[in-house]
């Protein structure tokens, strides 16, 4: 990974992009703190499909969780809250 300034990204962006390209990531940093990072699309699309493998586990959880426990109507929550009508 390539550590490099914002301000040295903005002046090489032309740069950063061919280099994104061949496969490099860059790790943008600003007042020495990393602050986003530039990568090929295909890292992009495992990150989302390893958000979306993620997302999932925890909807069936979730499910699983009902399926044991109930659920609690949605009045109940509001008058435990103090919600009101």
């Amino acid at each position: 990974m390539i550590r490099i300034s914002t301000s040295k990204a903005r002046e090489d962006f032309a740069a950063v992009l061919k280099g994104v390209a061949k496969g490099e990531r860059f790790l943008l940093r600003r007042h020495n703190k990393s602050v986003a990072a530039i990568v090929p699309v295909e890292d992009l699309a495992l990150l989302q499909a390893i958000e979306d493998r993620r997302d999932a586990e925890a909807a069936r959880a979730a499910l699983e969780d009902v399926e044991v426990n109930g659920t609690v109507p949605w009045d109940e929550i509001k008058a435990r809250l103090g919600l009101g009508q």
